[in-house]
């Protein structure tokens, strides 16, 4: 075990990936020559080489491009896009192209090997292009898993498993936590499985679900409501596509209230999809509507950062709004 920061372990991960599968490559814009704009494959292209670790040019489309063409001729590409907000240049290539390469050849090619990392979110700061939460726009599109670690040791497991899985993955990684988030993290290699949820905290009062760094802010708000008598079950979704179904149907029937929090917009929001869903299997058992607390219907401000975000104050004014219904 080693201490690590979320940085640290994604960087620990790409290592032992590499070393493992000759056939992992780790590009993007700046990532072979000093680790890319937040240093997650520093020191890579040293260690395995320019052929293996590499800079693209400026181009989202064409990083994406090229992952797709290496993917589907046997290679395990990561392409790392610098932020989550510039991914949308390669849009077409993922939604129209990686989504769909193996149905619309019907198994014959496919570029499941590919795994696309990219930083996401906000409370840095950032502003409107460097905050954004897009993982919804691509939870439409099938064909695609997406993951968000929420701390250092589940970084590490779940950017391996991402890595060796037969799907395209696209991985977020909260930017907020790269150094913020520090914990033990096993030095050697291990999976966390994907499409699996997490009950951090058991609890019988209110089911709290979000994913990445929103799940420091619900264990927060849990605390301060088991203060005050509530008991807060906490879930993290780590996986979006799939999403754990059975964990979240199971803790909503238990508990009958449940609150989904998450940075993104209101409107649209994975958080949605969670509810609806939900309610079809869980009707008859709330005793309180599924309450979404998220980001705000506009772009994410710079000057009013934290007024965006959906923090512990807004989440403990949910948990009270359902207990009270």
């Amino acid at each position: 075990m080693a201490q690590m920061s979320l940085l640290q372990a994604i960087n620990n991960a790409l290592d032992i990936a590499m070393h493992s599968d000759d056939k992992v490559l780790c590009f993007g814009e700046d990532v072979g020559s000093f680790g890319g704009v937040f240093r997650a494959s520093q020191n890579l292209q040293e260690k395995y080489g320019k052929h293996r670790c590499f800079n693209t040019p400026l181009t989202e489309q064409g990083i994406l491009g090229f992952a797709n063409g290496l993917a589907a001729q046997g290679h395990r590409p990561v392409a790392e896009i610098q932020f989550a907000d510039y991914i949308f240049p390669a849009f077409d290539q993922i939604v129209n192209e990686t989504a769909k390469y193996r149905y619309r050849s019907g198994n014959e090619f496919n570029v499941g090997a590919l795994t696309i990392r990219t930083p996401y979110g906000g409370g840095i700061s950032g502003g409107l292009y460097h905050s954004q939460s897009p993982e919804a726009f691509f939870a439409h599109a099938a064909g695609l898993k997406i993951v968000v670690p929420r701390d250092p040791y589940q970084a590490k497991g779940l950017l391996l498993a991402s890595i060796r899985d037969a799907d395209p993955v696209l991985f977020f990684e909260p930017k907020k936590l790269y150094r913020a988030a520090v914990c033990e993290v096993p030095e050697d290699d291990y999976q966390i499985e994907l499409g699996k949820a997490e009950i951090v905290r058991e609890g019988t009062d209110i089911s709290l679900v979000a994913w990445g760094a929103q799940v420091a802010t619900i264990v927060e708000a849990a605390d301060k409501a088991q203060a005050q008598g509530i008991s807060c079950e906490v879930i993290d979704l780590r996986s979006l596509i799939p999403w754990d179904r059975d964990l979240l149907a199971q803790s909503l029937k238990k508990t009958g209230r449940m609150v989904i929090n998450h940075e993104a917009a209101r409107t649209g929001g994975f958080g949605a999809e969670l509810a609806a869903s939900l309610q079809e299997v869980c009707f008859l058992y709330l005793e309180a509507p599924i309450t979404r607390v998220t980001g705000w219907d506009t772009p994410f401000p710079y000057a009013l950062d934290a007024e965006y975000m959906p923090d512990v104050w807004r989440t403990l004014e949910a948990i009270h709004a359902c207990m009270n219904y």
